[in-house]
């Protein structure tokens, strides 16, 4: 039997508690593909728009940095969907859910990063001043990081002292 987070005993098996783990990681992760998908297909798209010819300067570095960023959310978010699926019946389940939990977090920073750069890109590219440009990357990036890893990270340091019956991956 487990402990959540609130202190209510859970009445589950190790195994129940593996499928809810892993279950609960891949529907995060079909939320976030989502967006990944639409930023990858229109990053994918915009070589061949009409005035692409015209970026030029610092903002070929963000497209590419936008690409790939995006590329690797895509692999990391998509991956553990098929690791499973190889792995499937062989006993793996902890150490599905334990690349799983990695290739996740390392897909929200790569994504962060493509979010960060894309929308700097678009701001170079309609705006005059540099300065905005720059501060639309920093407010972009803090965000990201604010949401996606300080604040949880935070809420893990305080909650160490609390049982949690093993429940994070």
């Amino acid at each position: 039997m487990s402990v959540d987070h609130a202190d209510k005993p859970r009445n589950e098996t190790r195994h129940e508690r593996l499928d809810r783990q892993l279950m609960e990681l891949l529907q995060g992760f079909r939320v976030a593909v989502t967006g990944v998908q639409v930023l990858f297909a229109f990053l994918l798209t915009v070589p061949f728009a009409a005035g692409f010819d015209k970026v030029d300067g610092p903002g070929l570095p963000l497209f590419y940095i936008a690409l790939f960023g995006a590329a690797v959310a895509s692999v990391c978010f998509i991956a553990p969907v098929f690791q499973h699926r190889i792995l499937f019946q062989l006993g793996q389940k902890p150490l599905l859910i334990r690349r799983a939990n990695r290739f996740g977090i390392l897909g929200a920073f790569a994504l962060g990063v493509s979010i960060t750069a894309a929308t700097t890109l678009i701001v170079e590219s309609l705006e005059e001043k540099a300065a905005w440009t720059v501060v639309t990357a920093v407010i972009i990036l803090l965000l990201c990081a604010w949401a996606w890893f300080v604040q949880p990270y935070l809420t893990r340091l305080t909650a160490n002292g609390r049982p949690d019956g093993d429940d994070d991956p």
